[in-house]
């Protein structure tokens, strides 16, 4: 099969597009041929030199984490509605030829990718493969973070860099709680975080004296998708630390005694927001769509920290 992959670890230029061995689905795993697939910060910090709690990756190593495409060969102990031996494991449509998405740790940027059938739900009719490709880390990632946040209705948080790929959607999640979102972002994406429900805030100098213009009563909670100053900008308005949550710099988070996304990841949680993306409560943008051979490139894009939403790979077209 197709991938981009490593066999060194270092800049973008590292990624190349290589023929590796086909994976065959074990017991309680399901195979997929991957039609796009998430490009991640967490994909640039692999390609680096990180690895995942638990994981010890050989190289060459196949990056990417969330997926799209059709089930093209289960194993045994697969129950067929995602469960192993007939206990729901919350994924749903696991036979040959359904068509899913889902997650992992690694190896999502190839052609086909063996996961276990707990880690993939349908995907609905409604929502298009490019959308679907770059959706489970994001969507997960946010929804976790709010909910270990405890945010809701009447609380103000903060959410910075709130047009990215996870922000996007904790923006709108914490709308649909009743809290009053203001948002992190360069002065080009504000009228899109407007358009999300989200009060925009540009970063730099005099951030917290803005947001406490913006919030005279206070920030209640703070979700950091950026790091750096946008974290020290969260210490300072937000009086109970554990009601900040950090996304990039976990190495501080025990020392100043702030939150980090724990791994709650389920196929049952993607199932219940690809159903609000799918019936239009979850608007996700994906900015741009690039081919798999051209992996290096999304990366470089990305590292740049700027832009709007999700960048996918094309992995193939059906």
């Amino acid at each position: 099969m197709k991938a981009a992959a490593f066999a060194r670890h270092g800049g973008p230029e590292v990624l190349e597009l290589m023929d590796l061995a086909t994976p065959v689905a074990g017991p309680g795993q399901v195979r997929v041929r991957v039609r796009f697939a998430g490009v991640q910060p967490i994909d640039c910090a692999v390609r680096a030199g990180w690895a995942p709690p638990g994981v010890a990756p050989r190289l060459p190593t196949i990056p990417g984490n969330e997926f799209a495409g059709v089930v093209d060969q289960v194993g045994d102990r697969v129950d067929g509605v995602g469960g192993i031996d007939g206990v729901d494991g919350g994924g749903h449509g696991v036979a040959v030829g359904a068509e899913v998405l889902g997650f992992g740790q690694l190896g999502a940027y190839a052609e086909y990718l063996v996961v276990p059938a707990g880690q993939v739900t349908a995907k609905p009719a409604g929502m298009p493969w490019e959308v679907a490709g770059g959706f489970s880390g994001g969507a997960q990632t946010a929804h976790i973070a709010l909910r270990e946040l405890g945010v809701g209705k009447g609380d103000t948080v903060l959410i910075h860099a709130a047009a990215g790929g996870v922000g996007t959607v904790a923006v709108q999640l914490a709308v649909r709680a009743g809290s009053t979102v203001i948002g992190t972002a360069g002065a080009a994406n504000h009228d899109y975080l407007r358009s999300l429900g989200a009060i925009p805030v540009a970063y730099g100098d005099g951030l917290v004296e803005r947001v406490q213009a913006i919030a005279p009563g206070g920030v209640d909670a703070a979700l950091d998708g950026a790091g750096g100053d946008a974290l020290t900008a969260s210490l300072a308005l937000v009086a109970d630390r554990s009601r900040i949550l950090t996304l990039v710099e976990h190495g501080r988070a025990g020392e100043l005694g702030i939150r980090v996304t724990p791994n709650l990841r389920s196929a049952a949680r993607l199932a219940e927001l690809a159903d609000l993306q799918a019936h239009g409560a979850l608007h996700i943008n994906v900015r741009r769509v690039v081919p798999l051979a051209d992996a290096a490139e999304a990366h470089r894009e990305l590292e740049t920290r700027h832009g709007r939403g999700k960048i996918v790979l094309a992995v193939s077209s059906s």
